[in-house]
């Protein structure tokens, strides 16, 4: 497949004609070309119109219809191949490898929502029967959830396949039933345009309306308040920085209809060390630690940014363990140049901070934008007293905090903010220091893992990738999992409605073969 430079509004492709951008090498620091033509106002304006004529129809389509075209675009992406990774690859700075399992998993996202609408569990399908002789007499009540409206999504700078185009906010969208409209990012032009146009096609071979997908290119801030504050658009799809996503919760506020902002925006995913467990493993989760903070160059949203421990021996153990085997550590390549220098800016603010010890880096590399690790050590107090220390640094860089009991210890998790993930290293022994943090944690996190770390999110039935604010605009929903297609979805209710015009989920007859609550009891059965 040819890159043209195009978007895809409905089923037609063009090249914007609001001035032009290239994708850059990160590795080279170079463009790439084609270039792309950039969005009108007119070309957003169409967009949303195509996904508001096309809402009604594609929500009506059969949950089956939907599962297949989700199909369709997964095998449609597994069959660009070569040229899709080699073009993902040079518009990221990825190695094949990373891209090959990212192809994987964005395929196995639509997958596992094809699976999600064949179960029909996600409808909540809920009938109470009529009680005339009740007093006061209860009628038939019957209960669905249906498609929210328009979506829009932003793609992210750090998945370019799985956080993207076709990414899990794309992908739970569609199966929803709702129309989606995505705005690329500006990093993955490319890699865009090569999935957009499998969409689109996709879309045409099973038939479904005009409108339910397009791809818009162009400057991120006046793209994303356009769609935004469209009225076709509904709800809004998000993973980037806090400072992008609340412009975004604040332009969504601003509307006549305010509209929901799913937005994943910071989090620093601190990780526990219990004394135990530290006296027993301090080199090894040393090497695990590190091998986790320097993946990905560190540019993954549950990157281990901060680490708590109990001084004592044990933790100099892992501290000097850390060190050392971050000192061998070679740099590789970040996403963009401004990711880059945002990273070299957040580890010298964090190095010139009073209180805050440097403890060690990586290896030099010359090349442009590659990430030299970074490890920084202070005390609990001077934690808890200096806020900017809290803040994200993108990047293979984190902070240990040193305290000195188990109380201490609570309070840093206490003052900590909303994060994607929490993680506790614990032996037995360690357990009733680990009860004492559980409920925190839980307040605080949407994840919590247990002698682990938080890279590598799961796409599977019960994962959340969510959490209270800052790592979520919206703590009551996660953007991987099946759960993740809820925040598409409003229940409607069905007061006394003729048989013949009830929808089949709701059918006495129950057509689709859905496992419905009936008068209380969960049952197959029809009635």
């Amino acid at each position: 497949m040819h890159i043209k430079g195009e978007m895809v509004i409905g089923q037609r492709s063009l090249f914007g004609s609001a001035g032009s951008i290239h994708a850059v090498d990160p590795s080279l620091n170079r463009e790439i070309e084609p270039a792309f033509g950039m969005a009108t106002e007119a070309d957003v304006a169409e967009a949303c119109a195509l996904a508001d004529k096309a809402f009604d129809a594609f929500r009506d389509t059969s949950p089956e219809q939907r599962a297949v075209f989700l199909e369709t675009i997964a095998n449609g992406i597994v069959a660009l191949g070569a040229e899709l990774l080699e073009r993902t690859a040079s518009e990221s700075g990825l190695p094949m490898a990373r891209l090959e399992g990212e192809r994987g998993r964005t395929a196995g996202q639509l997958r596992l929502f094809a699976e999600v609408l064949r179960s029909g569990n996600y409808m909540d399908v809920t009938l109470d029967s009529a009680l005339p002789e009740r007093t006061p007499p209860r009628p038939d009540l019957r209960l669905r959830k249906i498609a929210l409206g328009p979506v829009a999504v932003f793609g992210a700078s750090n998945f370019p396949l799985a956080f993207s185009v076709a990414g899990g906010d794309t992908a739970s969208a569609l199966a929803a039933g709702c129309p989606v409209v995505v705005k690329a990012h500006n990093a993955h032009l490319g890699t865009s345009e090569l999935i957009a146009k499998v969409i689109q096609k996709a879309a045409a071979d099973c038939h479904m309306p005009e409108g339910v997908f397009s791809l818009l290119i162009g400057n991120g801030n006046q793209i994303g308040q356009s769609l935004v504050s469209n009225p076709s658009i509904k709800a809004v799809g998000f993973t980037g920085s806090r400072r992008g996503g609340l412009a975004l919760v604040h332009a969504a506020a601003q509307r006549k209809e305010p509209i929901p902002v799913y937005a994943e925006m910071s989090s620093i995913n601190p990780v526990f060390l219990m004394p135990a467990a530290l006296q027993a493993n301090a080199a090894g989760m040393a090497q695990s630690f590190v091998d986790s903070l320097t993946l990905g160059s560190g540019q993954f949203c549950t990157n281990p940014g901060l680490v708590i421990a109990i001084r004592g021996e044990s933790f100099d153990s892992f501290v000097d363990a850390a060190s050392k085997i971050l000192r061998t550590k070679i740099p590789t390549t970040m996403l963009t140049p401004g990711i880059h220098q945002a990273y070299v800016d957040g580890f010298n603010r964090l190095a010139e901070t009073a209180g805050v010890t440097h403890l060690a880096k990586g290896k030099t590399e010359e090349h442009p934008c590659s990430a030299q690790a970074q490890l920084f050590l202070c005390n609990a107090q001077q934690f808890l007293n200096t806020a900017s220390l809290e803040e994200e640094i993108f990047g293979p860089s984190s902070l240990f905090i040193e305290c000195r009991d188990a109380e201490e210890m609570k309070r840093v998790a206490e003052y900590v903010e909303g994060q994607l993930t929490s993680t506790i290293h614990a032996l037995a022994e360690d357990h009733a220091i680990a009860r004492q943090l559980l409920p925190v944690l839980e307040r605080k996190s949407g994840r919590i893992l247990f002698n682990g770390f938080p890279t590598g999110v799961e796409v599977a039935y019960s994962m959340v990738h969510g959490g209270p604010y800052p790592a979520t605009s919206d703590s009551r929903s996660t953007s991987v999992g099946a759960s993740a297609i809820d925040r598409f979805l409003r229940p409607v209710c069905y007061q006394n409605f003729p048989a013949d015009l009830l929808p089949d989920a709701l059918s006495d007859a129950n057509p689709l073969q859905l496992t419905r609550l009936i008068d209380g009891k969960m049952t197959l059965a029809s009635r």
